[in-house]
This record gives C-alpha cells, sequence and structure tokens, in this order.
C-alpha cells in the first residue's frame, strides 16, 4: 500500500444514549490494551488528559524489534498528518499577528506554482486549491530520499491541478508543505525554529520536534508492518520531503498538551480558533469534526511509513485523546471507537481475537486463482504457503490472510472479509469481500 502522510476516519455510531458522568474505567482500558497487544494488533502509546488532569498513559509493545527494546511513555514517534494542525495553528498566529490573512493569494510567495494567483490561505488550510497531492504519484524511492525546498516547488509547479481552485475539495499534502514553506518566508526562520518558539515553548513540550534520522538513542520508533504472521521494519520517509504536513515527531503526552493549549485559547485567539474548527465539504482548518453519539470532537489522524496516529479532542468534556502506532494491524477506526466508548462509559464489548484455525494444504490449493469483479476495479490473487492463504491485489503488497474457518479469511489491517463460496464438489468459484460496511463479488477467472 502506498504510503503517505494522511489517514482519517470519521466515527460513527447511530443509536443516541444520555450522556451519563462517571469515573474513567481504567480497567476496562487496561483490558483492550492488553487484548490488542497480545494479539499483535497495535504496538505504540496512548495518552488521555481531561483538561489538565491525566487519565491515562500506557505503552505497548517495542520501540525497535530488533534487541527488543520495549517502549515506554516517553517514546517518540512519527505523527504524520497531525502535523498540519501544528501548521494551521502557526498559519493563524501569524494571521492573528496581521502578517497574513486567509485571502491572501499563494502568488504572493510561490508565483510559479499553478493558479498560484486564484489560490488563497484559505483553500489551502481546508483542501479547496485544486493543487495535485503529490504523494499520489511518489514512490518510497522518491520519499526515502532528501529533496531541497527548490526541488519540492519544482516538482509541484509541473503538477497539473485537480480541480480549479474552489470548486471542489480534495485532500492534499502539496497545501501544507507550501504552508510550512510560507511560514518560513513570513518569518524568515525555520519551520522547526517557529515549532519551537511559537507553539513549543508556549504549549511546554520538550520532546516535540522536526523530525530527522529516527535514532533510538532520543527513544524514537521505528515503524513496523505486519503480514499476518511478522511483524517486519516499514520504509523510512526523508523528512525534508513532508514538511509542514507531516514531518514532526512527538509523544502521546505531549500532543494532549498541544491540543488541550490550542482549545484552552493559549496558542490562537477565539476568532482564529473557530476559523479552524468551521467545516466546509468536510474539512476545517487544519482539523476536521469527529462525531461520537452526540458528541461532536475535532481531530487529525495521520499516516507516514507504517506510523499511524489520531489526535482528537472533545470539548464537553475537554477531551483529548493521542493514539500513536509504529505499528498497527487493526483498524484504527475501531480502536478509536473502543478508547472513546470507555470514556464516555458507552455499551462496548473488548473484541475477541480467536486463533486461527488451520487448514491442510490440499484444502488450501482449492482457494487459489485470481478472481475478478464488476464493481471493483483491482483483480485479486490468492495463493497459499501451506499454511496460510495469502492475497494480493493488482499493483499491491502481499497479505496474509487469517483463517477463521472454511468459509471466512480476514485481514484485520485493512478491515478486509473474504468468504469464500465452496461447491458441491469442494471446489471454489467465487468469493464476497467485505470491508468498510461495503461487499464485492469475485468470480474465479
Amino acid at each position: 500500500m502506498k504510503k503517505q502522510f494522511i489517514a482519517f476516519a470519521v466515527l460513527l455510531c447511530t443509536t443516541l444514549t444520555a450522556f451519563a458522568q462517571s469515573s474513567f474505567n481504567k480497567a476496562k482500558m487496561d483490558s483492550l490494551m492488553h487484548t490488542l497487544e497480545t494479539h499483535n494488533k497495535m504496538m505504540g502509546n496512548i495518552a488521555i488528559m481531561e483538561g489538565d488532569k491525566i487519565l491515562y498513559s500506557k505503552a505497548l509493545g517495542y520501540q525497535q524489534l530488533e534487541g527488543k527494546h520495549a517502549a515506554n511513555t516517553q517514546t517518540r514517534y512519527r505523527i504524520g498528518s497531525i502535523t498540519k494542525m501544528f501548521t494551521a495553528t502557526i498559519i493563524f498566529q501569524l494571521i492573528d499577528e496581521k502578517k497574513l490573512t486567509l485571502q491572501t493569494t499563494l502568488s504572493t510567495y510561490f508565483p510559479q506554482l499553478p493558479n498560484a494567483s486564484i489560490i488563497t490561505i484559505e483553500q489551502l488550510l481546508n483542501h479547496h486549491s485544486g493543487l495535485f497531492n503529490f504523494t499520489d504519484s511518489a514512490g518510497v524511492a522518491f520519499l526515502s530520499k532528501p529533496h531541497t525546498k527548490a526541488e519540492m516547488l519544482q516538482l509541484f509547479s509541473r503538477q497539473k491541478p485537480v480541480f480549479q481552485p474552489g470548486d471542489s475539495v480534495g485532500y492534499s499534502n502539496t497545501n501544507y508543505v507550501l504552508l510550512g514553506y510560507i511560514i518560513e518566508s513570513i518569518t524568515g526562520k525555520s519551520y522547526q525554529a517557529n515549532l519551537k518558539s511559537r507553539i513549543a515553548k508556549k504549549a511546554g513540550l520538550k520532546k516535540t520536534t522536526v523530525g530527522g534520522k529516527i535514532s533510538p538513542k532520543k527513544n524514537e520508533a521505528y515503524s513496523y508492518g505486519f503480514d499476518g504472521v511478522n511483524w517486519g521494519i516499514d520504509s523510512e520517509t526523508d523528512m525534508s520531503t513532508p514538511g509542514g504536513a507531516g514531518a514532526i515527531v512527538s509523544t502521546a503526552p505531549e500532543l494532549n498538551q498541544f491540543i488541550q493549549a490550542l482549545f484552552g485559547g493559549k496558542l490562537v485567539s477565539k476568532a482564529s480558533l473557530e476559523e479552524m474548527k468551521t467545516i466546509k465539504d468536510g474539512f476545517g482548518k487544519g482539523m476536521f469534526q469527529v462525531p461520537f453519539y452526540e458528541h461532536a470532537g475535532f481531530a487529525h489522524n495521520g499516516s507516514i511509513d507504517g506510523f499511524s496516529s489520531s489526535l482528537c479532542y472533545f470539548p464537553d468534556k475537554k477531551l483529548s485523546i493521542a493514539l500513536l502506532c509504529n505499528g498497527l494491524a487493526y483498524q484504527m477506526n475501531d480502536i478509536m471507537i473502543g478508547i472513546l466508548s470507555i470514556c464516555y462509559d458507552k455499551k462496548y464489548e473488548i473484541p475477541v481475537f480467536l486463533p486461527p484455525v488451520q487448514l491442510s494444504k490440499e484444502k488450501l490449493k482449492r482457494y487459489e486463482g485470481t478472481y475478478s469483479s464488476k464493481d471493483f476495479p483491482l483483480k485479486i490473487t490468492i495463493t497459499s504457503d501451506g499454511k496460510n492463504l495469502i492475497g494480493q491485489a493488482t499493483g499491491q503488497g502481499r497479505f496474509i490472510l487469517t483463517t477463521i474457518n472454511e468459509v471466512e479469511f480476514r485481514y484485520d489491517a485493512a478491515g478486509v472479509v473474504m468468504m469464500f463460496s465452496i461447491e458441491a464438489d469442494e471446489s471454489v468459484k467465487r468469493l464476497l469481500l467485505q470491508q468498510s460496511g461495503m461487499s464485492f463479488s469475485f468470480d474465479k477467472e
């Protein structure tokens, strides 16, 4: 799967229940985290605050598998697109200082870019610029090498817009790389210097910086992918590339400090915070809205290399949650629903992960083949290694499926369920793929 600096999901629950104040259920949260850790569903860190009160903090798994170096609550992780919330905060500080406006055009700083004369700062912030998302075409080879600002601007200049500014909406990391450059242009200081003076110092952050080469000596985590059996080390993006779109490293406790300071009025004016929270076509400015039952929060998620992260804030309880993962083999959305359910004392059952069923080599062979669907753009090839089924969609990486029974197989990291139809003669000719509430029927070619 292509690595990008973004990932987000809306947490939806359709049944409304009355909000009931209760004490934090640490035992149940421990149970959820223990279940995820022991079944290889995640490695990482979680921290929860309510106002200035720390409710929960826990590390899971390893920051470095080689040598079995366990993570701790101060381990630093790449936070991916949560960086955008920091970038937007600095932009609004500059607006508060009258050094910039939401209607300032991109041409003021980078006239060589497509549509620069009609793209505004506001459109960069809420993804209405139409600028091509450079990570859609940038592979691991590009992302893992250092790139100068001039090289990145040259790349952006060559990429054609996907729509006219303001005509539509489209998430683009390019927007926030440019906002990071604009911060540097206005202040005459590096993004790191601005991060330190404008946010870290004001919010009391000591471990939140622009990232560099991952260093275990600095208590930094490597990231890993799970193939269904083992964790394997993931790629490492050079942080000169994502910049203001995804280059920050931090800890779960410090992300809570940051978002509590932001919503507590310590970083931007009240008017600027309201602008950040204003949602248009699903996007705010540096954040998006997260509904959970009758509660409304604000959040940003992130994904870079094998790191996945989520940071959210719910004003009604001054509740903030930071979840940082350097290994994830389960749906982030499902984990966050569990965490929020426990925090808000909603009915929630800890997931049960049954041990995989072992089928014979002969039985596994019958599933092998290439499957296609008129309703799905990619073909899926199924092979076996004698112990497991292995799936691979056109142009994507291989993944090991967990055997639930002779009909059902799963890949929890992507929330995929495959249901095979077994014919009377024991052959397999069809499969039903379920993901994100959608179902697709495939026939074996």
